[in-house]
C-alpha cells in the first residue's frame, strides 16, 4: 500500500454529541483482483457506474485508505486503529515514511490527548502505530492511552505460532501486554454511554466493528469486515486475509439485514474518501450510498 495519491484533508462527522474525524495514513489505488482475486472482471466492472470516482478510478482501479478514526464522546478521546506505522511488513509494499502521526497531531490531536487506543483486530495495518521504537525497545506511543484489544482476538493470535497477517503483533501489541497498559475486554465492551463494541467475527476471530448512538442519530466503524463499499452489494466477496471466509460473509448478511435503509451512517476503516454512507436497497439489492 503504497503513497501513491495526494494525503486527503480530514473528513469528520456528528453522530449526535459524538464526532468522529478521519486522519489519514494513506490512499493507493490497485487492480480490483488483488483484493477480491475470485472475482471477475465483467462483475467488477457492474459496480463501477457507482464507485466511481470516489471508491473506484477513472481506469477502473479499486481505490483503498488507511486511516485512524479519533471518536470523541463524553470527554473521552477515543482513537480506533493506528494504521501500518514504521514498519516493514514482508511482501507487503509500504513507504520509507508513514505521516500519520503529523497528520495526527495536525488535526487537533497531540499524542498525549488520546485516552484510548482501541483496535478493530490485530492484523498489521491496525495497530502500527501502537508502539513506536525508543532505543531499541518498543514503547507505547500514546503515552496516557489505555489500549483496548477483544479477548477473543488476543487468545486467538497469542496461541498462533505462525502470526501471518497479524505479523507486527510482538512490536505493536504484546509490548503492551507486557506493560500492563492494556486491557482485554469483551466483545460488547462499552466505552461510554454512547460508544461500545460488536462482535463481527469472520475476518479474524475476535473481529470488532465499534457502534454508536447519540441524541437520535447512529453510526458504525466497520474495521475490516468490510475493505470496500462493494462488499455491501456483494457480501459474498471475500478476501485473502479473512481468517474464515463463511463467517465473515455471514457478517455482513446479518448487518445488512440489520441495518440496510435503517439510517445507521457506515464509516468504512479503508473506504477513500467520502469514506461514510449507509446502505440502502438498489433493484432487489443493496449498495453503499456515499453521504
Amino acid at each position: 500500500m503504497g503513497y501513491d495519491r495526494p494525503i486527503m484533508s480530514n473528513l469528520s462527522w456528528q453522530i449526535g454529541n459524538v464526532r468522529v474525524t478521519r486522519v489519514e495514513e494513506s490512499c493507493s489505488t490497485f487492480p480490483y483482483i488483488g483484493l477480491f482475486p475470485n472475482v471477475s472482471e465483467e462483475d467488477w466492472r457492474g459496480h463501477l457506474d457507482w464507485l466511481q470516482p470516489g471508491f473506484a478510478d477513472a481506469e477502473g482501479n479499486l481505490v483503498l485508505s488507511v486511516h485512524g478514526l479519533v471518536v470523541e464522546s463524553q470527554g473521552r478521546t477515543i482513537l480506533v486503529d493506528t494504521c501500518m506505522g514504521p514498519h516493514q511488513v514482508e511482501g507487503i509494499p509500504s513507504p520509507e515514511h508513514s505521516p500519520f502521526l503529523e497528520n495526527l497531531e495536525a488535526a487537533g490531536f497531540p499524542l498525549d490527548s488520546i485516552d484510548v487506543v482501541l483496535c478493530t483486530h490485530m492484523h498489521f495495518d491496525h495497530v502500527g502505530w501502537n508502539t513506536r521504537e525508543v532505543d531499541g525497545r518498543w514503547v507505547p506511543t500514546f503515552p496516557r492511552a489505555r489500549y483496548l484489544f477483544a479477548r477473543v482476538e488476543w487468545e486467538h493470535w497469542s496461541r498462533e505460532k505462525e502470526l501471518g497477517f497479524a505479523a507486527t503483533l510482538n512490536e505493536s501489541v504484546r509490548p503492551l501486554i507486557d506493560a500492563d497498559q492494556a486491557d482485554l475486554v469483551e466483545s460488547d465492551h462499552k466505552l461510554t454511554d454512547e460508544v461500545w463494541l460488536e462482535a463481527t467475527p469472520g475476518h479474524t476471530p475476535g473481529h470488532v466493528a465499534v457502534r454508536m448512538a447519540s441524541d437520535g442519530a447512529a453510526a458504525m466503524i466497520t474495521g475490516d469486515l468490510t475493505h470496500h463499499p462493494v462488499q455491501w452489494a456483494e457480501p459474498q466477496w471475500g478476501m485473502l486475509a479473512d481468517s474464515d471466509s463463511a463467517q465473515a460473509v455471514a457478517t455482513r448478511r446479518r448487518l445488512i439485514d440489520a441495518h440496510a435503509d435503517g439510517g445507521l451512517l457506515v464509516i468504512g476503516t479503508h473506504y477513500a474518501p467520502p469514506t461514510a454512507g449507509e446502505i440502502v436497497s438498489h433493484e432487489g439489492g443493496w449498495r453503499f450510498r456515499a453521504r
